[in-house]
Formats: C-alpha cells, structure tokens, sequence
C-alpha cells in the first residue's frame, strides 16, 4: 500500500446501491451483475487510452451501510444507446492497495487488503477512511488499485 496523489476525475458508467451484506451472498449480491452488463454494453477504447474505474460513494454511514456502485470508464465519447450516470473522484491524496494477478481474484485480493488495514481491532491504522469516495482503477486487464 501507498500514499497517492489523484487528479479529479469524471467517470460515466452504470449505477446500483447495495450493502455488504447484500455482496457476501452471492445469490444477492448485485456488483457482479453490475460489472457485466457494464462489460456487455459500454464500449471502452482501451487502446485509445481509457481505463475502467469502480466508484463506492454516497455512503449511508460506515462499512455497514447502503453505498453506491457505479462501474465506469473515463471515455469522453459516450454510447448513445445507454444513459450513464456522471460521478466525479475528487483530487487529493488516496491510500492505494494495489494487486496483480486474474480477475476477479485480484480484486477480491485488494478489498481483503483495505478491510484487514481498517478494520483491525489489534492497533488502529495510520489513515482513517472518511466513507465519502473509494475507487478501483483498472490500469490494464490483469492490475487494480484500490
């Protein structure tokens, strides 16, 4: 993990609003619903330079309430047959857990890694998350930092 320094960024994608008990039943679970309808029906110009982002905001309070997951891209050229919703990642300084591997383990991977960090009873981490805005960045097809 490491301290980052992140650019404002606007991202267009897909919406739902879930909890984590919701997620860690896979017969409830939404995300990965959300993740492939995104994958089926939003062309992103990978080659042309634009990335894939996973946005967690408008939390309802901590770990253990409702949040938003929007799955989105960082294109400017939007597909007209879709309406995408607009979610802006504020600049400043984000602590990053970054993972290599296969999708979706190395995902899974880093969330294990950020829970383990912040929610350790044993000693209290250096950050605090604030529950305003966590992201993923997918910087290629087999990397994530969250």
């Amino acid at each position: 993990m490491e301290l980052m320094h992140f650019s404002e960024q606007t991202i267009h994608g897909l919406t739902i609003r879930t909890d984590n008990n919701t997620e860690f039943n896979p017969k409830t679970g939404k995300i990965a619903g959300l993740w492939q309808k995104f994958d089926h029906e939003v062309p992103v110009n990978y080659r042309g330079g634009e990335r894939v982002y996973g946005i967690y905001s408008s939390y309802e309070s901590d770990h253990t309430g409702e949040f938003e997951v929007l799955a989105g891209f960082d294109g400017e050229k939007l597909p007209e047959h879709i309406s995408l919703t607009k979610k802006v990642i504020p600049a400043g300084e984000y602590l990053v857990f970054s993972k290599k591997g296969k999708m979706p383990q190395i995902a899974i991977d880093a969330w294990t890694e950020v829970w383990q960090y912040f929610c350790t009873e044993e000693s209290a981490p250096e950050y605090q998350r604030n529950f305003l805005v966590d992201f993923e960045y997918y910087p290629g097809p087999d990397e994530i930092q969250v």
